[in-house]
């Protein structure tokens, strides 16, 4: 990247010479263009600096964009990570089930619910961070262990029906919750955030559970329609809060029912493994876009603005005067 700070300061060096140039040229006939004192408005002198910056913002800003790569990631991660996001998703086919969404055209559960997920991985600092998937229907099966990309866990939200990985059968959250905290059990002690994704679509509700000591905090998030049943596989679905309420009991953790709403700032800045602010840095792609529109604005903006308060207020209200006699008009009517 630094060979792009070069090549921008020295289109901002080009830009300079030919602003100094162009000044030149303008001496020459600047008693003609700016009236008796050969002058124009004072503030006019940062012009120049003004053009050079916008060049080279916009020259910096094309050139990181030109060259970003959207997979290639930016940070590289710690090989010795301290924090754990720990995911026990369920992928029965209720989660296929469109009612989902807070807009009037709904989708399916599993794709809402990887929106909620994704509102969690825009703050994840992910030199620091491992996420792993739990995956649950008629029994429980480990999905992803330890993977440092965020990008895999959200194309896992993609639409992809991993219940096909199963018998059919009832829905055993119990055997998935079971199983993530048994897998976050030897992990550090309060290094893991558990987030459980379910319908609440159920036989039997969850036993009395024993969370390991690495379990720091815990958020159990319900999709689906809670007041109105679709039909799924012959019987009714929606989403049961109760049961859900109550399995964030037993986890002492939150529920939120997100087939609404996002998740809310007050749960995520609790999280312990969540990096203050993370999602509102401005990465590389960010501060190109930004440089770019900045300095391309810069040099679209100061030619209008040349024209329209470039010259003094003399010499303004005299051409405007000369304009109205050369049109036949008195120049008391010529509003200044």
């Amino acid at each position: 990247m630094v060979i792009y700070f070069f090549i921008a300061l020295a289109a901002a060096g080009l830009a300079g010479l030919a602003e100094r140039l162009h000044a030149r040229r303008v001496l020459r006939i600047s008693r003609l263009a700016f009236g008796p004192t050969g002058r124009p408005a004072g503030w006019t002198v940062a012009v120049p600096a003004l053009r050079c910056t916008g060049v080279g913002l916009a020259v910096w800003g094309a050139l990181v964009l030109m060259a970003y790569d959207p997979i290639d990631t930016e940070r590289t991660p710690n090989p010795r990570a301290s924090r754990q996001l720990l995911v026990c998703l369920d992928v029965s086919p209720s989660m296929h089930v469109e009612d989902a969404g807070p807009d009037a055209e709904k989708i399916s559960r599993a794709r809402w619910a990887g929106r909620l997920v994704q509102g969690v991985l825009d703050r994840l600092d992910m030199k620091e961070t491992r996420i792993s998937v739990v995956g649950f229907y008629t029994k429980a099966l480990p999905i992803l262990q330890d993977t440092t990309d965020s990008n895999v866990v959200a194309n896992m939200f993609d639409g992809l029906r991993l219940h096909v990985a199963f018998h059919s059968g009832a829905t055993d959250l119990d055997a998935g919750v079971r199983m993530a905290l048994e897998t976050a059990r030897p992990w550090a002690r309060n290094s893991t955030t558990l987030v459980v994704i379910s319908d609440g679509d159920i036989d039997k509700p969850v036993g009395p559970l024993v969370v390991p000591g690495s379990i720091a905090s815990t958020i159990v998030i319900g999709v689906g329609d809670p007041g109105k049943a679709s039909l799924v596989s012959g019987h009714s679905s929606r989403q049961d809060t109760w049961a859900l309420k109550q399995l964030a009991a037993r986890l002492n953790g939150v529920y939120h029912e997100g087939n609404r709403l996002h998740l809310p700032s007050s749960i995520l800045d609790r999280l312990s493994m969540i990096t203050p602010n993370a999602g509102g840095l401005i990465g590389l792609r960010e501060a190109g876009i930004l440089a770019l529109g900045v300095g391309a604005g810069v040099l679209g903006l100061v030619g209008p603005a040349l024209m329209l308060m470039g010259l003094r207020g003399a010499h303004r209200r005299d051409r405007r005067a000369a304009d109205a006699r050369a049109d036949g008009r008195s120049p008391s009517t010529v509003t200044v």
